[in-house]
C-alpha cells in the first residue's frame, strides 16, 4: 500500500515540542521528516553527524546513509545538498534522481577531526530533548488504562492474597510507586516482575536524545523489546523512533549512585542513560533494597525528587544541568524491616505498600500443586500432608519459594536415578534434606 493510502492526518496536538504524527492503519506514529526544519533538531547536529559518519568510509551512499543514520530519504538528500554547497562532502556520481555516491572532503576531514573532540556518537540520529519531552507527555495521555483483567492475567502464576494482588494493580493503574516489603522467600520479586505485564500497548522510544553537541543513547537492545510495525517505511515513519514493549528493568545489589547518573563513555565521547531512565513508559523495580553497597538512606535521597515530581536533573561534563522526565512505576522490594531501610518522610511518598508474609498451608498446597502440574507431575494429598506436617514438626515458617525449589531438587534426584519426575514420601523427604541440610 503507499504511503498516500495508509497515512492520514491525526488531529494536530497541543505540544509544540511533539514530532508530527499521523496515522497509519490503527496506529498513530511519528512522520518521517522530510527536510531539515521537520526534524525539529539543531542543523548543526545532523551536519556532524553525517560528516562523523561518513569520516569512517572511503565512499557511501545516500541509501546507506539513510540506514546508518535512521533518516528519510528526502532528509538525507537535503543534508548531503548543504554539505556539497559548504565544501565538506563531494558527489562522485549519481545513480539517479534520488540517491548518489559520495565521499568525505579535505575540508571534511579537518571538520570531522574537530567535532570528534567533542562526540564521537555515530549511530542512528537524534531527538531532541524538548522533542523526547513532549512525546512521552503525550504518549503518557493516550495510553489504554490498567484494567482489573489485565492485572488478574499477569498475576495469573502467583498465589497471592487478593488485597495484595489489587493493591499491586493500583500502583500500575495510577503510575504510582510500590514498596513491597516482608520475609525472603515469598514472592516479592516475582510480584515486582510479573505486574509489568498488566501494562497494556507499547511505545515509541528514541534511539538517541541530543542536549545541544551532547548525546545520550536512550535505546538498549538488552532491555527493550523492538516491535515490529506494519507498513515501517523510512519515507513513512521517521526511523529515529522505535516501537517497543513498555520495559521492564530491574536492578538490584549492584546499584550505586552512580549508576543513578548518566554515563559518559570517554572512548566514544557520549552518554549512556541509566538505568531509571531507560525504564520509561514501564516498570523500575529496585530488588532486595537495603543491600546495596550504599546505604539506604542515600538511595531514597536519590530517588525522592523523582518520585514526587516525575523528572530527574543530570548534569553533563561541560556543568550543564539538564532536567529529564521520568514515567515510570517505580517499584522497591525488600526483605529487611522497613525501620532499618526507610523513614516516615519516605514511606509517606510511596504511592501503596504491600507485606508479603508467610502463606497458608492452603496457599502453600496450591503453590505445590501448580508448579507441580506444570512439570508433569502428580501429587497424593497424603504427601502434601506429610509435608506439612513436617514444616508444623520442626515449627519452620512456610515460605512460597519452598515449594518450587523442593520439587526441583525432585527433579534432580529423579534425573540422576534415571527416572522421570515423582513426588513420593521417599523423593521429597531426600529432597528435604538436601535442601534444608538435614540428616
Amino acid at each position: 500500500m503507499e504511503a498516500s493510502a495508509a497515512a492520514e492526518p491525526a488531529s494536530r496536538p497541543k505540544e509544540t515540542d511533539l514530532p508530527a504524527m499521523h496515522k497509519l492503519g490503527e496506529l498513530i506514529v511519528p512522520r518521517a521528516p522530510q527536510d531539515i526544519a521537520g526534524a525539529k533538531l539543531e542543523e548543526r547536529i545532523l551536519i556532524d553527524l553525517v560528516v562523523r559518519l561518513a569520516y569512517t568510509v572511503a565512499r557511501f551512499t545516500t541509501d546507506w546513509m539513510c540506514k546508518q543514520l535512521h533518516l528519510s530519504p528526502a532528509l538525507a538528500r537535503a543534508l548531503l545538498e548543504k554539505l556539497c554547497f559548504e565544501g565538506l562532502v563531494e558527489q562522485l556520481w549519481q545513480t539517479s534522481q534520488t540517491s548518489g555516491h559520495y565521499k568525505i572532503a579535505q575540508a571534511g576531514r579537518e571538520h570531522a577531526a574537530r567535532v570528534l573532540e567533542i562526540c564521537g556518537y555515530i549511530g542512528p540520529a537524534p531527538v531532541s530533548l524538548e522533542s523526547y519531552s513532549a512525546m512521552l507527555r503525550w504518549q503518557f495521555a493516550n495510553t489504554p488504562q490498567v484494567l482489573p483483567e489485565h492485572v488478574v492475567a499477569a498475576l495469573s502464576g502467583l498465589v497471592l492474597a487478593p488485597k495484595a494482588a489489587q493493591t499491586a494493580g493500583l500502583a500500575v493503574s495510577s503510575g504510582r510507586s510500590l514498596f513491597i516489603y516482608g520475609p525472603p522467600g515469598n514472592g516479592k520479586s516475582s510480584l515486582g516482575r510479573q505486574i509489568h505485564s498488566a501494562l497494556p500497548g507499547d511505545y515509541w522510544m528514541p534511539y538517541a536524545i541530543s542536549v545541544g553537541e551532547s548525546i545520550i543513547r536512550l535505546f538498549d537492545a538488552h532491555i527493550h523489546q523492538r516491535i515490529e510495525v506494519p507498513g515501517d517505511r523510512a519515507d513513512v515513519i521517521d526511523q529515529r523512533w522505535v516501537r517497543v514493549r513498555r520495559p521492564l528493568v530491574v536492578v538490584g545489589g549492584e546499584l550505586t549512585l552512580d549508576l543513578l547518573d548518566l554515563i559518559y563513555i570517554p572512548s566514544q565521547r557520549y552518554y549512556e542513560a541509566p538505568p531509571h531512565l531507560k525504564a520509561n513508559g514501564g516498570v523500575f523495580l529496585v530488588d532486595d533494597f537495603g543491600r546495596e553497597r550504599v546505604s539506604p538512606e542515600q538511595l531514597l535521597n536519590r530517588f525522592i525528587m523523582p518520585m514526587e515530581y516525575q523528572i530527574d536533573y543530570f548534569t553533563l561534563r561541560t556543568g550543564q544541568k539538564i532536567q529529564m522526565p521520568l514515567r515510570h512505576v517505580l517499584i522497591i522490594a525488600t526483605n529487611l524491616s522497613p525501620d532499618t531501610v526507610t523513614d516516615p518522610a519516605f514511606l509517606r511518598r510511596m504511592g501503596y505498600r504491600v507485606y508479603l508474609g508467610a502463606p497458608t498451608p492452603e496457599q502453600y498446597t496450591r503453590i505445590f500443586t501448580n508448579y507441580a502440574q506444570r512439570h508433569g507431575a502428580t501429587l497424593a494429598p497424603e504427601v502434601i500432608e506429610q509435608l506439612l506436617e513436617r514444616y508444623r514438626a520442626q515449627n519452620r515458617e512456610l515460605r512460597a519459594c519452598e515449594p518450587r525449589d523442593l520439587i526441583e531438587r525432585a527433579r534432580d534426584i529423579c534425573r540422576f536415578h534415571g527416572k522421570p519426575l515423582e513426588l513420593t514420601t521417599k523423593v521429597l523427604d531426600l529432597a528435604w534434606g538436601g535442601y534444608f541440610g538435614e540428616q
